[in-house]
């Protein structure tokens, strides 16, 4: 890879330390397109130029390694925080930890890897091919990487628009996948047409008429077309947005309040700290009731907010006779909950199943629903192939071995049905388009971030909420312990977010919304259509001879 060979602008072989440059920098784009210490969303747009340039003229095999490049720089500076998750919190080792970054980083980047090596093929057969099948097969990948080994859609590329209102709406059609598609598009355009004006340039007159033809036919198949769709695509986003704006300004609406309490996840769960805990939620309710503008129906608390089983316990007395009866509100928050299992032979308790569970009180403090994570998180609420391999136990000491719930109906508080989501279950859409489906018409979203620290990965995972809001034109409360805790409408329009690790609370009328979008109803296959629709190029074209790079 590192021998120098001579540079043809029309479609030779590249310097042998230009495609590295170029992998580089596709993963420094990267980096700055996604929250957190950056996050300059448009960079997004042009970030895999230099990469597809980059992989024209190479094999797949070196192709592959310049993807595996890009990627690496790219997962490990966005998966950064692995190291606070597994070092601070769960007491591992940096000799651990940093290899878990590496490994983990080293999977996310190997479907870059794949993507590289394809195109690379695509790029030699038919230039004007890669245009399309770039967005189809990046698009399929991401599916493939979102149910693989549980899955982990960790800031598909699509996320990194979370702020860009005017570019997301399409959401509602195809979910995030489609503003994935519609950037990845935009740069396989770009790059096409790099390719063609350096041709233009360096072309001598007896080329010309060979070039005009490629020219034409480039536009014509290919960048015409796309231009037209990414077009279309801009003008859906704004007549959308405006249509629903007018919507939600006379729709039906539910004061709602969400509360931050800032506990330290090494205080979480000690017992002496469970009366402190009310204490402060409730301090902080209390001001979010007094509020100016009246006090809102129904108080949203994070995951565990009760670290406690809910019975007649002095601390569950605590709770309701300070705030849930006397303030008659409703109460959403997360707590633990458990259940024997009986042995179907002998009919006596053998073990004891938890739960990560969220329970809504009513204003008489009663139980008026709960609901049971479905969706754990792999090495942190449950161990794979716990029948073969011991818990990490400096890692989940703190949370145990959960059991995962199932699905079940909305829960119902006065005029809106609550679809949950308990922390990681927000960056599967799955999960909210099911609660939509069946009837929900407000989201909420309560999570434990404290596990991140103070890094970028609370506002990472607040960028993947805001995206099942426009999906399912639904309104999301989110109530984050240590932040980042916000109130995002049907269009991802957030009225302010939370600091990290600071008390806070955010009280807001939310627009309940009744109608189902086209995601909700068929337009959450779109992943799995751009994965049939990218097979064939992975076959297509593995007969075409190259060059040794």
């Amino acid at each position: 890879m590192t021998r120098e060979v001579r540079v043809k602008a029309g479609g030779g072989q590249s310097s042998g330390l230009l495609p590295i440059w170029l992998a580089l920098g596709t993963g420094m784009l990267l980096f700055l397109s996604f929250p957190g210490a950056v996050g300059v969303w448009p960079a997004a747009w042009v970030s895999l130029v230099p990469l597809l340039l980059a992989v024209r003229n190479v094999r797949p095999a070196g192709a592959a390694r310049l993807g595996l490049l890009a990627g690496m720089v790219h997962y490990v500076s966005l998966l950064y925080w692995v190291i606070i998750v597994l070092g601070k919190y769960g007491n591992l080792p940096l000799w651990i930890s940093i290899p878990a970054l590496l490994l983990l980083s080293l999977y996310m980047s190997s479907y870059l890897a794949l993507f590289c090596a394809i195109i690379s093929r695509i790029w030699k057969q038919s230039e004007m091919m890669v245009v399309w099948a770039a967005p189809l097969l990046w698009v399929g990948l991401d599916f493939v990487r979102s149910f693989l080994f549980s899955g982990f859609p960790w800031q598909d590329l699509g996320y990194s628009q979370y702020k860009a209102l005017l570019l997301i709406q399409t959401a509602d059609l195809t979910g995030h996948f489609g503003i994935t598609f519609h950037i990845v598009i935009v740069n396989s355009v770009t790059a096409l047409l790099l390719v063609l004006w350096l041709a233009n340039r360096s072309a001598d007159q007896a080329a010309q008429p060979v070039l005009t033809l490629r020219l034409r036919r480039a536009w014509f198949y290919a960048i015409l077309p796309a231009l037209c769709m990414i077009l279309g695509i801009l003008g859906y986003n704004i007549l959308r947005y405006r249509q629903l704006s007018e919507v939600i300004a006379g729709s039906p609406k539910m004061r709602v309040a969400v509360v931050q309490g800032s506990i330290e996840q090494d205080q979480k769960w000690s017992p002496a700290m469970r009366l402190a805990t009310i204490d402060i939620y409730t301090r902080l309710s209390e001001q979010a009731i007094a509020s100016k503008d009246g006090p809102p129906v129904l108080l949203v608390w994070p995951e565990t907010a009760l670290p406690f089983l809910i019975s007649d316990t002095p601390y569950f007395r605590r709770l309701k006779n300070t705030l849930i009866t006397k303030q008659k509100i409703w109460l959403l928050a997360g707590a633990p909950f458990y259940k024997a299992v009986k042995d179907k032979q002998s009919q006596q308790a053998q073990t004891v199943q938890s739960y990560n569970s969220a329970y809504l009180f009513t204003p008489a403090g009663k139980i008026g629903g709960r609901y049971d994570k479905q969706h754990l998180v792999p090495f942190g609420e449950y161990v794979p192939f716990s029948d073969y391999f011991s818990l990490p136990g400096p890692l989940v000491e703190n949370i145990g071995n959960f059991s995962s719930g199932k699905a079940g109906r909305p829960l119902s508080c006065q005029g809106a049905a609550i679809g949950v989501l308990i922390c990681f279950e927000s960056i599967f859409p799955k999960l909210s388009r099911e609660w939509t489906a069946s009837g929900a018409n407000l989201l909420v979203n309560i999570t434990n971030d404290a596990w991140f620290g103070r890094s970028s990965a609370p506002w990472q995972h607040l960028s993947m909420s805001v995206f099942r809001a426009v999906e399912n034109r639904r309104s999301l409360a989110r109530s984050a312990n240590t932040g980042v805790s916000a109130i995002v409408d049907p269009l991802g329009r957030m009225t302010g977010t939370s600091p990290l690790f600071q008390p806070f609370y955010q009280v807001a009328d939310v627009p309940l919304l009744q109608e189902k979008t086209i995601f909700v109803s068929f337009g959450h296959y779109f992943g799995l259509l751009c994965f049939l629709a990218s097979i064939p190029f992975a076959f297509l074209f593995r007969h075409v001879k190259r060059r040794e790079m």
